[in-house]
């Protein structure tokens, strides 16, 4: 089936064989979980059992990098756990988010009332905050500043819905935001970034946003059915008198011009995508950064002015995913595939459409910024075999990144916006 998606695309279908053959597993990062506690394990434990997508991309990070990511990206989850979990009355959840940071240093805090599938970090998080009281200051500074933040965030919107384009803002950075702009911290905590990448706060927070707002966007459907709505109300009530009539097909066209605002808001984070990731230098830490993001940029094409989005699940085809995971290694890679699926959205801009003139204003912009002298190299200039490889390997998440972002509440904190 997956091949047939693909048909029409010759090149899919060979990077669709090449995973199928099982061409990264001999790239596939192996740790040495000799070396290490037994608490660290059991933490690499969880980690694959609550984000089987995510464990790879953190196991593929450079030296110990790898461990604070790891142990940030279990705090956040615990962290979201509580927040996700409908059983726990306000009066009890308000204080446990706001204090959440705190429990990083009470060696035996843990939680056992949760009803949620991933309630084991929060019943065995003296595992986890004994890990993290082994990192280094730099690391624990860090976690603990973007807990206490989001934990607050969290809560000042359990019960707030995002009425404006400022809120909606807000709400993702919270959610979102914040996971950026910590994980740029941490990048530069390790060196193997320069300080600039975790000063410019500016810059890794719209890394943030623009995931969770494609999430936001192409979840409609979903959100919906779950009683959960994400769409800022001062975007579909020019459209509309109730947000769930976009569902109806007699209000389609208000729908689709909804959609399209929402779309061309996000596509404003592109040009700070594109800056933010030019200062990478380090490669696993570009990996880690790159891919999430030609999948947002492909998944909003696919939405723009797509009636899908309102009938059913927007996905990206396998093979274009594998695809774009491969070729998404440098940064002149990287600005192609963004000034291509711009073409493709531009080529998807009616005449009649309300938001037309500032759609083709960002997709202008963004034009300039990624066809710049550094994106005028082709794609298929000589790559380094290793990377080659281990973006074979990081293929194997395509599909999975955007299955488990269907999964989940887009207010859930991962690592990468969702």
């Amino acid at each position: 089936m997956d091949i047939l998606k693909s048909l029409g695309h010759p090149e899919e279908i060979i990077n669709l064989f090449k995973y199928k053959i099982g061409g990264c597993r001999s790239v596939m990062p192996k740790l040495d979980y000799d070396s290490m506690s037994e608490t660290l394990r059991t933490c690499y434990a969880y980690l694959n059992q609550t984000s089987r997508s995510f464990a790879a991309v953190i196991q593929a990070l450079d030296g110990e990098l790898r461990h604070a990511v790891c142990i940030f990206y279990l705090v956040l989850r615990a962290l979201d756990t509580v927040e996700d979990d409908m059983s726990i009355p306000l009066e009890k959840k308000v204080p446990l988010l706001q204090d959440f940071h705190m429990f990083l240093y009470q060696p035996e805090w843990s939680f056992s009332e949760s009803r949620e599938k991933d309630r084991q970090v929060l019943e065995d998080f003296p595992t986890i905050s004994v890990e993290f009281r082994n990192l280094g200051q730099e690391y624990r500074d860090v976690i603990s500043d973007i807990c206490h933040r989001m934990g607050v965030g969290m809560a000042e919107f359990l019960e707030k819905k995002v009425s404006s384009m400022k809120e909606w803002d807000k709400y993702c950075h919270y959610v979102a935001g914040l996971v950026g702009i910590g994980l740029s911290r941490l990048f530069s905590a390790s060196q193997l970034e320069d300080a600039e990448v975790g000063r410019d706060t500016e810059l890794a927070n719209s890394m943030g946003l623009f995931l969770q707002k494609t999430n936001i966007i192409r979840d409609y459907l979903e959100d919906q059915q779950e009683g959960r709505a994400f769409w800022p109300q001062e975007a579909w009530s020019q459209f509309a008198s109730r947000l769930e009539d976009f569902a109806s097909p007699q209000h389609l066209s208000s729908a689709l011009s909804c959609l399209n605002l929402l779309v061309t808001d996000a596509l404003h984070h592109v040009p700070d995508v594109i800056a933010y990731l030019s200062r990478l230098r380090n490669q696993s830490v570009f990996n880690f950064c790159a891919i999430p993001q030609v999948m947002a940029i492909a998944t909003l094409s696919a939405c723009y002015n797509n009636p899908q989005v309102f009938q059913g699940v927007v996905k990206i085809r396998k093979g274009q995913a594998v695809t774009l995971m491969m070729q998404a290694t440098n940064m002149g890679a990287v600005q192609s595939i963004i000034a291509q699926y711009s073409q493709e959205i531009l080529q998807k801009v009616s005449a009649a459409d309300p938001s037309r003139e500032k759609t083709l204003r960002i997709l202008s912009l963004i034009r300039e910024k990624s066809l710049s002298p550094a994106a005028l190299s082709s794609r298929a200039h000589h790559i380094s075999p290793v990377y080659v490889s281990a973006a074979m390997l990081l293929a194997a998440l395509s599909w999975q990144y955007m299955n488990a972002a269907a999964g989940q509440p887009p207010g859930g904190a991962d690592m990468q916006g969702h």
